[in-house]
């Protein structure tokens, strides 16, 4: 957690925050509590995405358009080929928190407190900017205000319209072969609409035709904004964080005791938590049992991220450990955070195919322990970076400094995303088929 010099400063800003509007309702948490009781019971299916660390800088309608119609493609991609709906979650709005294993920073013998996200200081590594400002979480507020207004816009507002979907493809994107694999996609859908209308169904009047329901998720980093965003539901009495329909708890953050545990058992909210090696299967358990004492499907949604060598090895004792105590919960994979190496060129990446073997390797967890493969989390952007090596763009070493932008960890691009999209879509498909071979 930031150290910030002044008390009454940080008081002042957390003051400030309580008094603002909530960025989202409770209802609207209670929703998406229920769609991902429905990826619990294998029903559905969770795709989660957007960027590592929201910044001030990147903030731009456009940016955030690109990056909710990605998360659009790749959702129709697994609805069409997994024929199961698929609950759109942004690391959006709100995502601006850093985790940092140290308070300061050392560079040139000059010592400055280390860069915690753009809600908390600046990366400039400069005297004024990284001081630790309380009033960046205003400003933090005041854009994720401002990106929820638009999301809604775009979710609601005919941007997310199935016929629509032809138009969804970025421009830069039609490099990718997957480009041409999406419009034979698009085509079949219209094909589909057209056929309804055929049938006397107008597709103008289907509200699930019209629109999408998306949601916000991040990280619940910095608690004196969590805190301050904290409303009691008029309705139920019950509390909420109001700052995003979801929030989660780090590997870093998530052990017994912690105050970032504390506060989320707290809230009405649902809850992810991130599950690594270190995590024991045990000390696991105690925790859905202190964040979900009741069982309540929906509530729990665990992110494991093991790394592309680990996740076969060490998903199953912690499955096994939930089935046995009889958690609902929804497993989700984050094959991003335990795949970062540093390439010769010396910037971070991640290599597209140790991604995707993870992937795999959950997949193949979830099938020999019979459980569902519930759900993808991963940091991705619309933008056209080059910070992953890989993929059938085929970005190498040498073109990560092209358009590396990130201020955090290295970011999947769109054309990236897409092909994971196809390739997950492939994975989800045997899974259904599996279960409906075992149900006859």
């Amino acid at each position: 957690m930031p150290a910030y010099e002044d008390a009454a400063e940080l008081a002042a800003a957390e003051e400030t925050l309580s008094n603002y509007p909530p960025l989202v309702f409770a209802g609207e948490a209670r929703a998406l509590k229920a769609d991902l009781a429905d990826v619990a019971a294998g029903k559905a299916f969770l795709l989660q995405g957007g960027d590592c660390a929201e910044s001030f800088a990147e903030f731009h309608p456009n940016n955030i358009r690109d990056t909710f119609r990605v998360l659009l493609q790749m959702a129709v991609v697994l609805t069409f080929a997994g024929k199961l709906p698929v609950v759109k979650v942004g690391r959006m709005a709100g995502q601006f928190a850093k985790p940092r294993s140290s308070d300061t920073e050392t560079q040139g013998g000059v010592t400055l407190p280390s860069y915690f996200g753009d809600n908390v200081n600046g990366i400039e590594f400069t005297p004024e900017t990284r001081r630790n400002d309380p009033q960046r979480m205003v400003r933090a507020y005041s854009q994720a205000a401002a990106t929820l207004n638009l999301l809604r816009a775009f979710a609601g507002g005919g941007y997310a319209n199935l016929r629509q979907v032809h138009q969804w493809t970025l421009d830069f994107m039609g490099r990718s072969p997957w480009a041409d694999k999406f419009a034979e996609v698009s085509g079949r859908i219209g094909e589909a609409l057209d056929f309804m209308e055929a049938c006397g169904i107008d597709p103008q009047t289907v509200p699930q035709l019209q629109g999408t329901s998306f949601y916000t998720s991040h990280e619940a980093l910095l608690l004196p904004y969590e805190q301050a965003m904290a409303r009691q539901d008029s309705l139920t009495g019950d509390w909420y964080d109001t700052s995003a329909h979801m929030v989660w708890i780090g590997d870093r953050t998530r052990f017994e005791g912690s105050a970032h545990v504390e506060f989320a058992r707290g809230i009405g909210n649902p809850l992810g938590m991130k599950c690594g090696p270190s995590m024991e299967p045990d000390a696991l358990v105690r925790l859905l049992d202190v964040l979900n004492p009741a069982r309540e499907a929906g509530r729990m949604t665990l992110i494991s991220r093991f790394g592309h060598d680990k996740v076969e090895a060490g998903l199953p004792p912690l499955i096994r450990a939930v089935e046995r105590e009889g958690h609902t919960v929804v497993w989700s994979c984050d094959p991003m955070h335990g795949n970062v190496v540093k390439a010769d060129s010396g910037y971070k990446t991640r290599p597209f195919d140790r991604i995707l073997t993870e992937v795999k390797g959950f997949f193949a967890v979830h099938r020999a322990e019979g459980t569902h493969a519930g759900g993808i989390h991963i940091e991705m952007t619309g933008q056209d970076v080059t910070e992953c090596t890989g993929g059938a763009v085929a970005i190498t070493d040498a073109r990560l400094g092209d358009r590396y932008h990130t201020h955090c960890d290295p970011r999947l691009n769109a054309a990236q995303s897409l092909e994971l999209a196809f390739l997950l879509a492939e994975m989800l498909n045997l899974e259904v088929a599996e279960r409906q071979a075992n149900a006859a």
